[in-house]
């Protein structure tokens, strides 16, 4: 029998050009009016008029949903599979629990949801292991934290932009809450994973080792520039600024090495020379009340070879120490002070007015003594440290998670529960004179 062929039409002229945007209005007046007529039908007094208007409403519903799996699975299926990113343990929970209600095979769960037979068998074998690197996981995981907790360390990241995830886990410690540094940075989204690591060649340990093992034991003084502008860099000869006043300011601090505190600082317009160094030196054993046994400096002419120097600390009851010269590290302690300082510094406008100057850098050094943790004392501040207080990371902490057992581990350090797990809080932010990068964080319980 032969066979019609389907009539043509011809279409008018310039009308092609517009098929695509005539289908997406045809489409928007089509649901315009079913929407019209159903919001009719659904206030109609006749029962089976709205039970019509329901149906007639979820099927369409349906019919956008399978449209929206059918354009994500054209999607996914246009990758290769070696390529497709991975189901998280919840996820595949999930699809276990799918397949036992459609009484899916294999292979028709592989088919469903773009994965191979064999990942969905091994899903199986390990459904019951436990742990939190199980394969397949419930859905609510104990530890898993509340939405708060995840916005609260979110909000401190952008209010306290200058504190790294570690620094915030030792903060929000001493608030109360614990949390672990892999916990913040997942919650951050971490930084691109560094390279490999170098192990750095080692270097043959030069005279005997000095340990701190008190408060006013073992001190550090350095001196640096703070340069007023943002460098020192000029186009002509010797294309450098002098460096004086005004264009850099000098500093002298004192540092504790057992408690990390700073106890003294001291504003040059100019390179110091020793004696300015020995004056600031005894104000500060002046004001503190005790000498230390040694003080570390660096090999700079304010120090050594200073005959005058070496007789002053003698007088004192001191021994000075001297960093090996042009290695970098060898009075390390004080340079990281240093750096924290500076780094504070860019927040503010480094003034050539000497009040003004002194004020910023006095606030800075007073925040960094009693609100700093210091990773390298186990999350104390200076402060606690010096004075011998109780650390406030180690008092009872906020448990937000309802579930989580009480005789349970927390992030260190491991300290016990105020109250019942599952409590709620809010985030307290106080700032030293309006300062952004000298942040006070405390934790209140929700009523």
């Amino acid at each position: 029998m032969r066979t019609r062929k389907p009539k043509t039409f011809r279409l008018p002229k310039g009308w092609p050009s517009r098929v695509r945007s005539a289908i997406l209005h045809v489409i928007s007046l089509a649901q315009y009016a079913a929407v019209s007529t159903r919001s009719w039908a659904a206030d109609s007094v006749n029962a089976r008029v709205r039970l019509r208007a329901e149906r007639e409403g979820l099927r369409q519903e349906l019919a956008l949903f399978q449209e929206e799996l059918r354009i994500h699975r054209a999607r996914m299926a246009s990758i290769p599979p070696h390529r497709r990113p991975f189901y998280r343990p919840t996820e595949r929970l999930a699809i276990l629990e799918l397949r036992a209600a459609r009484g899916w095979s294999l292979q028709q769960t592989a088919e469903a949801l773009l994965v191979t037979p064999a990942t969905v068998g091994s899903w199986m074998k390990r459904l019951e292991d436990d742990g939190a690197d199980a394969l397949v996981q419930v859905r609510t995981p104990v530890n898993r934290f509340p939405d708060f907790v995840r916005y609260t360390i979110q909000r401190l990241q952008t209010l306290c932009p200058t504190l790294g995830k570690k620094k915030l886990a030792e903060v929000l410690a001493r608030a109360g809450l614990h949390l672990a540094t892999t916990t913040i940075g997942r919650i951050r989204k971490e930084r691109p994973t560094p390279g490999p690591l170098v192990r750095p060649q080692c270097r043959k340990k030069v005279g005997s080792v000095v340990t701190a093992k008190r408060p006013n034991h073992v001190w550090h003084v350095d001196i640096t520039v703070i340069p007023t502008q943002m460098g020192f860099w000029c186009p002509w000869l010797p294309f450098a600024l002098p460096q004086t006043w005004p264009f850099c300011w000098w500093l002298a601090v004192v540092l504790d090495h057992y408690s990390r505190r700073a106890l003294g600082l001291a504003l040059f317009r100019s390179a110091p020379t020793s004696v300015d160094l020995r004056t600031f030196l005894g104000r500060t054993i002046l004001a503190v009340g005790s000498a230390p046994r040694h003080l570390i400096s660096d090999k700079g002419r304010q120090f050594f070879p200073s005959k005058r120097y070496r007789r002053w600390c003698k007088r004192h009851g001191i021994k000075p120490r001297f960093g090996a010269v042009g290695q970098h590290g060898s009075i390390a302690v004080i340079e990281r002070f240093i750096r924290t300082l500076k780094e504070a510094l860019r927040f503010e406008a480094v003034l050539t007015r000497r009040s003004i100057m002194l004020r910023n850098l006095v606030r800075s050094i007073e925040w960094y003594n009693e609100q700093r943790p210091h990773s390298g004392r186990g999350g104390c501040t200076p402060n606690e440290l010096y004075f011998g207080r109780f650390p406030a990371h180690r008092r009872p902490r906020i448990e937000p998670r309802p579930n989580w057992p009480r005789s349970s581990p927390c992030a260190r350090p491991r300290v016990l529960v105020a109250g019942k797990p599952g409590a709620r809080f809010h985030v307290e932010i106080e700032r030293v004179d309006g300062q952004r990068h000298l942040p006070i964080v405390r934790l209140r319980r929700a009523a």
